[in-house]
């Protein structure tokens, strides 16, 4: 029997291959730019001990850091995406680390700023907006400063918590490194009866294979892979965790969720009411499982039967080239502008598009200020890989609009509301596929996908979120987490939010240890945010047309100029109330109730 396999970087056909030459033509001018960031260091030491002189020099600092973070940024990014395409290359492995190393280097000349920002005399700056009007630039970032004040330490703490930077993201780094390029799966038996290699890329895909055996296969081979490694993943995430709670102490924060919340200026009750709002409608997340395995017609509900479509009559077998189609038709309601930039971004090579050896696996949107974005796939031809394509669009869109409308400093956007622009396309494209269907079992088959997006990005982030507030806290108090106690609480939390009709697998349990978010803490409550979020914003801009889209367009080309809560507020969502979660997850009880009649 012939063994599929992965192809290597080489057999990509360069068509399918994004374009990082339109950051840097070569790894010649990697090396220049590399060089002359290191000089630029320098001229930090002329503004230190000055920015309370004239306007003049603290403007001239302020352009002098932004520079630097411009040009650190393209610098970083060209290094660690050429990495990903194959993480096994030495050169861009090397790259890499010295991009981080540089990154390190940058955050410690620049760190003397906001500790003698914090110390000038009260008034200070007022005399300064007066004197000229440049400073009206500086205004939200120099109130996002000043808000932090009690958590900001003096000029050599700062130096010394930059200088520890580059040790504190080890254990992510040493999680990425091991779960990428090093380890390797067996081949299992696929449906065709084809001995095939498991990767993380094409796992999902057999966890959604019709042949329970297959599913089976897939997750006892992934999970007893991991097994293999418990402890060492649980020592990588022990010391991520404590990182976490190291500089939060150092920084003043009562426990390390609030020092995260706060960067986004987030209320802790908006992460608490996400929590407790999911567990009010878990009866309606149980429902839809019982409902999952009437329909699959099994004794047994396992949890390698999660996945899989639950309309087995039904299968859509979707090429890249048609994924794209199938985006471009659902987010024509976004208007011209939005369309003429995605076809833009399929046709310049934004996207690297398929999964090869020792690619970074999973699916990101990145890029420069002055490039243009791009982004990661590992497309399989699926109705998941379609939808993956038009959230990370949507992030590029996203990153493409504040680009364009807002200057350097205020162009990055806060995660809070990353989310939203991926979400808010995954949402008006399955409208759109809903809205068109007529055939009762596709129907169905789309229902039941949107269905699992609710389960995924709502549910099942928020007990992600609801894992990492637990084991920070058992840190914070004192406490140890080892692989055992890591497994103990996860294994609870999915009794918790799948219920008793699912056999709880002993191999779940160690789900957590395959988790790249984890390593970037209090991140994925966000995606169910989001998600609320952008199922408002898609309901408006279906029901109002052009009004709402122009709210919508307002709010992409925000970036960082206001708070996230605030951008999404003058935009028409409230964060800071349970109603858009709330309402969310009616829209899920409608759906089920939708496909149960469906499938009667």
């Amino acid at each position: 029997m012939e063994q599929q396999r992965l192809r290597s970087r080489v057999e990509i056909p360069e068509s399918a291959k994004w374009h990082l030459e339109d950051i840097y033509t070569d790894n010649e001018q990697w090396e220049k730019e590399f060089s002359h960031v290191e000089k630029l260091l320098g001229e930090g030491k002329k503004f230190a001990g000055h920015l309370v002189d004239t306007p003049d020099t603290l403007i001239t600092c302020f352009e002098w850091m932004d520079d630097l973070s411009l040009r650190i940024e393209e610098i970083y990014s060209y290094a660690r995406m050429r990495r990903d395409e194959d993480n096994r290359n030495a050169t861009y492995q090397a790259l890499t680390d010295r991009a981080g190393a540089l990154a390190v280097k940058v955050g410690s000349a620049v760190s003397f700023v906001i500790p003698e920002l914090l110390a000038m005399p009260e008034g200070r700056l007022e005399e300064f907006r007066a004197q000229t009007s440049k400073m009206e630039l500086y205004n939200q970032a120099l109130e996002d400063i000043l808000r932090k004040k009690e958590h900001i330490l003096s000029s050599a703490e700062e130096k010394l918590l930059a200088d520890v930077g580059e040790v504190a993201e080890a254990p992510g780094a040493i999680f990425s490194m091991a779960n990428n390029a090093d380890l390797k799966f067996p081949s299992i038996v696929d449906a065709l009866g084809q001995s095939v290699e498991l990767t993380k890329g094409n796992f999902i895909q057999f966890m959604e294979s019709h042949e329970q055996s297959v599913r089976q296969a897939a997750f006892e081979t992934l999970y007893h892979t991991y097994d293999k490694q418990r402890n060492t993943w649980a020592a990588t995430l022990n010391s991520s965790v404590k990182s976490d709670v190291f500089f939060a102490k150092a920084r003043h924060y009562s426990s390390a969720i609030e020092a995260s919340l706060d960067d986004d200026r987030v209320p802790l009750k908006v992460y608490d009411s996400l929590i407790d709002t999911v567990h009010e409608f878990l009866p309606q997340m149980h429902r839809y499982i019982q409902l999952r395995k009437k329909a699959l017609n099994l004794n047994e509900l396992h949890m390698y039967d999660i996945y899989v479509p639950i309309v087995p009559e039904t299968s859509m077998t979707i090429t890249f080239e048609e994924a794209k189609d199938m985006v471009l038709e659902g987010l024509r309601p976004l208007g011209a502008d939005y369309i003429r930039i995605l076809e833009e971004g399929f046709q310049k090579k934004w996207i690297d598009v398929y999964e090869n050896e020792g690619k970074t696996s999973g699916a990101y949107s990145w890029g420069t200020y002055r490039s243009h974005p791009y982004v990661l796939l590992n497309h399989q031809d699926t109705l998941n890989s379609m939808f993956t394509l038009a959230h990370e669009m949507g992030h590029s869109l996203h990153t493409f609009f504040s680009n364009r409308e807002q200057p350097h400093i205020y162009a990055g956007y806060k995660i809070f509301v990353a989310e939203v622009a991926s979400t808010l396309n995954e949402a008006l494209v399955m409208e759109h596929l809903l809205e068109k269907t007529k055939d009762p079992k596709t129907l169905a088959y789309l229902i039941n996908h949107y269905l699992e997006q609710f389960r995924g990005t709502i549910f099942r982030q928020t007990m992600f979120a609801e894992f990492e507030k637990k084991i920070h806290s058992v840190v914070e108090e004192g406490g140890a987490l080892t692989a055992d106690s890591l497994s103990e609480i996860y294994r609870e939390l999915n009794v918790l939010y799948y219920g008793s009709e699912v056999i709880l697998d002993s191999e779940i349990a160690l789900e957590w240890a395959r988790i790249p978010h984890f390593y970037n803490a209090f991140y994925v409550y966000k995606y169910a945010t989001g998600f609320s979020a952008a199922t408002a914003f898609a309901r408006a801009i279906l029901d109002e047309g052009e009004p709402a889209v122009t709210r919508y367009l307002k709010f992409l080309s925000g970036g960082s100029s206001d708070y996230p809560i605030e951008l999404l507020r003058k935009a028409g969502v409230d964060m800071e109330t349970p109603v858009p979660v709330r309402n969310a997850l009616q829209v899920f009880t409608g759906l089920v109730e939708r496909l149960e009649t469906l499938l009667a």
